[in-house]
């Protein structure tokens, strides 16, 4: 049996073909890899932290363009979530993350001198990100030695 996530797809997205196997009620069933949920978690983390690395310096705001990076943590986000459709608890844990870094960097670039107590919050939420991109990769790379 594949290990990975399944969820549905509503049979109006799916076309009609592919390898799925079909349950009646919801349309063809599609396996996500625990390879493609890593990959997708290590991209998301690092574009937050990149976000929170526009706060802490002049040099990362330029070498991140704005628009670029948002585009790809939007994308990266909206993937995400949908592989995590299929477990309530865990997507809502990523996207109060998500909410929690996006507000934090909001308020931190919109200030015109960020007070210490926001920096150190910056500090500690780049030092969460950096750990669990750090151990996802880990695991990422034990995924594609199996």
């Amino acid at each position: 049996m594949a290990h990975g996530v399944y969820h549905h797809v509503p049979p109006l997205l799916h076309g009609g073909g592919g390898g799925e196997k079909e349950d009646d009620m919801k349309g063809p069933l599609v396996v996500h890899s625990h390879i493609e949920i890593t990959e997708t978690l290590v991209r998301l983390y690092v574009f937050l932290a990149q976000t929170l690395d526009r706060c802490l310096n002049e040099v990362a705001r330029r070498t991140y363009p704005e628009q670029a990076l948002q585009l790809h943590l939007a994308a990266t986000r909206a993937e995400m979530m949908e592989i995590l459709s299929v477990n309530r608890v865990i997507k809502e844990k990523v996207e109060q993350e998500c909410h929690r870094v996006l507000a934090l960097s909001a308020a931190c670039l919109t200030s015109e001198s960020p007070k210490p107590a926001m920096m150190g919050e910056v500090n500690v939420e780049r030092a969460v990100l950096k750990n669990k991109t750090m151990a996802l990769s880990d695991l990422l790379a034990e995924f594609r030695a199996s």
